[in-house]
């Protein structure tokens, strides 16, 4: 990996919190950590992948719940109820 396509994937990494922070923020949501993966296409860094709570750690902003896989690890129950909550805080329609 050139020390160019490490400085391309710094860049988009910073510029997906940037974008992702105030989403989530807007939305009540902490975003607490996420995971991205990077590829090269035709000699180009590009971002390569889904975001979704499974890659991501989300809290509620006032009580901290946790909105994400953790809720599975650490057998807190409610998963699907709270993909269900970011999704609709997102406005994302699941019907």
């Amino acid at each position: 990996m050139s020390k160019e396509n490490l400085a391309r994937m710094r860049e988009l990494t910073y510029k997906a919190n940037d974008v992702l922070k105030k989403l989530f923020d807007d939305a009540g949501l902490i975003l607490v950590d996420f995971k991205l993966e990077f590829g090269l296409f035709k000699g180009e860094v590009v971002l390569g992948d889904e975001f979704s709570p499974d890659g991501s750690r989300l809290w509620d902003k006032n009580t901290l719940d946790k909105m994400d896989k953790d809720r599975f690890r650490q057998s807190l129950g409610g998963l699907i109820e709270a993909y269900e909550e970011v999704a609709h805080r997102l406005g994302v329609k699941l019907d």
